[in-house]
């Protein structure tokens, strides 16, 4: 504990450090401030069945990924989905399309290419998701929570730009977040928007538990201990690695590679059980808010059956095609993350090579293989973890409380939290080192 608080304190000895956690802060500030600001138009006072409609289900994810926004008629309601939307197509178009295939190879140059397309497909999307918002305001709020007339088209016109206007705003926060702050904007953006409704959470569990005698203080205590015991697991999930022994080949005079029999000269790759972090459950969940958005467009008998089990978070259907989701993104998503073929040719071009497998294309393979066989554990856990909200909700735990012991709301908490630290923690690393370094040239690039 000692140790903790004292790389703590050295955080703000670091002014680059400090600059990009007060940076962090001030723009979570103002995303922070922006889920309260109001749609012009409407009375901010008559907003009880807006927020009645979040209090549970589908409502309160979809509360959660906007900070709340949603159920506060706010200038951020759409939040920061349609990127999460915008950049899901993209990456899947990336497997079809060869000008997109092109723009990965293409380095830095190609990434901010994609970006760009991102940022205009997430327009796009917000446009649409837009006058379906204020549709859904039509039908749950009264007609005196509208000052305008809410039919007319200056107002359906303006609210549209604010929300798409918003929603950019929120994406260009994310982006400085991730150059100007500690990174993972977007990730930063969502993990507010559920930590700022977890104290509300438990509050409802512990009155429903000690005041309406609904098990007693053990009951809670029981659950919080749950609770400790599925963070522990979502920490080593992500945490777990696979390490693959690669030796080093020794040079010659003659600028060749030989075979170092000794095998002193030998190394490892860590080949992470979920390489995928936290992004197939980011990506699933903006999936599952599809069907029952398009279901809704209907009355028919099956659309209002469809709408209905995509819409109960704690359903066998819902959590049955959340998992397979999840399972399919994570094998996705580590294609993308993990180019086994490209480290292959890395450790060829620098003399290294797996021991009693061939250098080239039969190492590609084997890390291939390898990545299969531990992502298939890894996403079948992922999955777990995903639906187990559905299962102590089934044991009497209240529905918001029952959200965080697994599912979108902890593993993105603990997911972004890991990344969070690693990112602090490089920063303490990479000072430290330099600060041990005696020569005048680098405590000028420290300096």
């Amino acid at each position: 504990m000692k140790k903790f608080f004292e790389a703590f304190a050295n955080v703000w000895k670091i002014e680059e450090l400090k600059n990009r956690i007060l940076v962090t802060l001030g723009l979570l500030l103002v995303y922070r401030f922006g889920a309260h600001v109001t749609l012009p138009g409407i009375d901010a006072t008559q907003l009880n069945s807006l927020t009645d409609q979040t209090k549970g289900g589908i409502g309160w994810l979809i509360d959660v990924f906007t900070g709340g926004a949603f159920s506060q008629a706010s200038v951020f309601a759409l939040g920061i989905m349609p990127y999460i939307s915008a950049s899901i197509v993209v990456q899947l178009m990336g497997i079809a399309v060869p000008y997109l295939q092109k723009l990965q190879k293409e380095g830095e140059s190609g990434r901010k290419k994609l970006n760009q397309i991102t940022r205009w497909l997430t327009i796009l999307i917000t446009l649409v998701q837009g006058p379906g918002y204020i549709y859904n305001l039509y039908r749950t709020l009264p007609a005196q929570a509208f000052l305008l007339p809410s039919d007319s088209f200056p107002f359906l016109f303006s609210s549209v730009v604010i929300l798409t206007t918003g929603t950019i705003f929120a994406m260009w926060l994310g982006e400085k977040i991730t150059d100007k702050g500690i990174g993972n904007g977007i990730s930063l953006l969502i993990l507010v928007g559920i930590i700022a409704r977890m104290p509300q959470a438990f509050i409802q569990e512990f009155t429903s538990v000690i005041t309406e005698n609904n098990g007693g203080p053990l009951m809670l205590v029981l659950e919080i201990v749950v609770w400790l015991l599925v963070i522990i697991a979502c920490i080593l999930m992500i945490m777990a690695v696979r390490k693959i022994p690669v030796q080093y080949a020794r040079r010659t005079t003659s600028g060749d590679f030989e075979q170092d029999m000794a095998g002193g000269n030998r190394q490892w790759i860590p080949l992470k059980l979920n390489a995928s972090g936290v992004m197939p459950i980011i990506f699933a969940q903006a999936i599952m808010f599809i069907p029952a958005a398009l279901a809704g467009l209907s009355k028919s008998d099956t659309a209002q059956t469809v709408t209905s089990q995509f819409q109960n978070v704690f359903g066998l259907t819902y959590n049955v095609v959340f998992a397979l989701l999840i399972i399919i993104f994570t094998y996705f998503y580590t294609a993308i993350t993990v180019p086994t073929n490209k480290m292959a040719d890395d450790l060829k071009r620098s003399g290294g090579f797996i021991p009693g497998v061939r250098p080239g294309v039969e190492t590609g393979d084997y890390l291939d293989r390898i990545m299969s066989l531990i992502t298939f554990p890894g996403s079948l856990f992922l999955a777990l973890l995903a639906v187990f909200p559905a299962v102590v909700f089934n044991f009497g735990v209240q529905q918001q409380w029952a959200l965080f012991y697994g599912g979108t709301s902890l593993l993105i908490m603990v997911g972004v939290a890991i990344d969070t630290i690693q990112q602090i923690n490089s920063y303490l690393l990479n000072r430290h080192y330099d600060g041990l370094m005696k020569s005048g040239k680098n405590r000028k690039a420290v300096a």
